[in-house]
């Protein structure tokens, strides 16, 4: 035995066999290993929901993302059927919590045993506030870039005008601007009205998130007109007031008026010049409607027109007439006065088939002014006289005398003593 434990080619066999042992070990361990490998995997689930646990009627949470990373490892059916049936739940538990900074682990449930469980992000920082809600005003806007040249915005409103704002104590007393803006193509030159979606932005214009907003969209509605400017006016008299009366002075109670137009036409006008008519002023009507019309490059005027308010002084030396007796049994008696007013005239001795047009007054209404005793007046009524003027032969344009009738005693004078009329 001794000898053949010496014999080279004995150690050498046997050093050969033992080579062979080994490395069919190694190999069925590898093979075993390889086997087992085969039936392990890993996949990455993303963008799971992340349920997050609290009590939030009073509450507010911040730094817990709307959705983490799942990676999970195991047999292979097991990491298959996971993914596709997705029955766990991932959460963060923060009901016994106090207000403050807390670092929380984010925890599954509902997922199998067998598998091996990573979630990114691993951990959050979370910040649990009180629930505040408050009222904020709306700050409409359009940018005005987008209105055509020569118009402006005159007016921006929302509808409703405040919105209620829901949120973390933090971010509620963070906000400095509660915005609704209105989007439109350039050129805007008439009004719109358009909805437009509430943003709530900090100080430096950053728009806050994890707040709720009541309601999220209102109505906004712009008012945009052509450019204009308010200008005094300034009165000026032109005609001839009738005989007897001196206009001394005329007002309105308009001070300005409103001139639309091009911006570079609109602003050199200083001041808007009416000219006053004032020869149609009577004893009685002495209030005058002017029409305004558009300065020349411009487009309206506004109002359109306005009253004028003439102040006169009667002459009576020149509407009194001079032959007058009062027939009274009192010879001083004082001289009586009254106006009757908007008296029409009657057009007669008008030839068959002729028609006669009013020139002067236009409307053919005249005033009358009796004169006499207090008595002799008060016995006067509208109704027992009439105002004429005779056109017997007449044709083309005449201006004839104004007649009376039914005056009884009392001596009078037509206001206008005159009428034109066209006769065809």
């Amino acid at each position: 035995m001794d000898k053949m434990m010496d014999n080279p080619w004995f150690l050498r066999i046997t050093a050969l066999l033992l080579a062979f042992l080994m490395f069919f070990s190694v190999k069925a361990e590898e093979e075993n290993s390889n086997s087992a490998a085969s039936n392990t995997m890993t996949e990455i689930i993303e963008d799971v929901p992340l349920e997050v646990y609290y009590d939030d009627t009073s509450l507010m949470v911040s730094g817990v993302p709307a959705t983490v990373d799942v990676q999970i490892t195991g047999p292979t059916r097991e990491v298959q059927t996971t993914q596709q049936i997705k029955d766990f739940t991932v959460f963060v538990d923060l009901r016994n919590l106090p207000l403050g900074e807390h670092r929380i682990r984010v925890q599954t449930e509902n997922i199998s045993q067998e598998l091996g469980v990573r979630i990114d992000p691993t951990f959050l920082d979370v910040l649990i506030e009180e629930r505040v809600t408050q009222e904020f005003k709306i700050d409409a806007e359009l940018n005005e870039r987008l209105i055509a040249e020569n118009y402006v915005l005159k007016s921006i409103t929302a509808d409703p005008n405040t919105v209620t704002v829901s949120g973390p104590k933090s971010v509620i007393d963070s906000i400095s601007f509660v915005k609704a803006t209105v989007t439109e193509e350039p050129g805007l030159d008439s009004s719109v009205t358009r909805e437009a979606r509430v943003r709530v932005l900090a100080n430096d214009l950053t728009k806050l998130d994890n707040v709720t907003i009541e309601p999220e969209v209102v109505e906004v509605e712009a008012v945009i007109e052509e450019y204009s400017r308010e200008v005094p006016i300034s009165l000026t008299q032109t005609g001839t007031a009738r005989e007897g009366i001196t206009v001394d002075e005329i007002e309105t109670d308009v001070d300005t008026v409103k001139i639309s137009g091009p911006r570079n036409i609109v602003d050199t006008i200083e001041e808007y010049e009416v000219e006053v008519n004032i020869s149609g002023v009577t004893l009685t009507d002495t209030a005058i409607e002017v029409d305004l019309a558009a300065p020349e490059g411009t487009s309206a005027v506004e109002p359109g027109s306005i009253i004028v308010d003439a102040e006169i002084s009667v002459d009576e030396t020149v509407l009194m007439p001079e032959d007058i007796n009062f027939n009274s049994a009192n010879p001083d008696e004082a001289l009586h006065q009254q106006i009757f007013e908007n008296l029409p005239l009657e057009i007669r001795g008008l030839d068959d088939g002729n028609k006669a047009d009013f020139l002067d007054p236009e409307d053919g209404l005249v005033s009358l002014i009796a004169y006499g005793t207090e008595e002799l007046l008060d016995s006067l009524k509208l109704e027992d006289f009439v105002v004429y003027v005779d056109a017997a032969e007449k044709k083309g344009q005449h201006k004839l005398e104004v007649g009376a009738e039914g005056l009884k005693k009392a001596k009078w004078l037509t206001f206008p003593s005159t009428a034109t009329i066209h006769i065809q």
